[in-house]
């Protein structure tokens, strides 16, 4: 199906402004740094040593 058969009516051509207002947003510069998590291996020995020096739940009290 092609546009104008999408469209009540054609539309015009862009202007050379319109061409440049599409190009720069197209065109911009890509992110030097992602937010995604990066792996880290000391991360793990960090999180196992606090597991294991985590204090230890409470215990329920005995019954006399």
């Amino acid at each position: 199906m092609s546009t104008a058969a999408l469209l009540a009516r054609p539309l015009a051509p862009a202007n050379a402004r319109e061409q440049a207002a599409v190009t720069a947003l197209i065109s911009g510069p890509e992110a030097p740094v992602s937010g995604a998590p990066v792996f880290a291996p000391e991360a793990l020995g960090l999180l196992l040593n606090l597991a294991l020096l985590s204090p230890k739940e409470p215990k329920e009290p005995k019954k006399r």
